[in-house]
């Protein structure tokens, strides 16, 4: 294991898990929480839905929602670039 990872035990969708990185265990509590809480969403609204297409909406709901957040993020960067220039 790399020097500074941790493993941290997860209980995702009634299944263990264990994950291997460098956050606190706080943090990794709090993704596991989202996560089981966004997998009971999807299951609500869709009740017939399989464990892996869950999982695959899932992960594509969080990518698009980390795409939208990196491009607000260069706007407000290139927003703060041109307010230094200018002062």
């Amino acid at each position: 294991m790399a020097e500074g990872k941790k493993r941290f035990k997860a209980h995702i969708n009634g299944k263990n898990y264990v994950i291997v990185g460098d956050s606190t265990p706080e943090h990794m509590k709090a993704v596991v929480d989202v996560v089981n809480q966004q997998l009971a969403e999807i299951k609500e609204i869709l009740p017939t839905i399989s464990d892996e297409k869950a999982a695959i909406l899932l992960a594509v709901n969080a990518v698009s929602d980390q795409i939208y957040k990196a491009a607000e993020l260069k706007r407000i960067e290139q927003i703060n670039e041109h307010s230094n220039r200018t002062e």
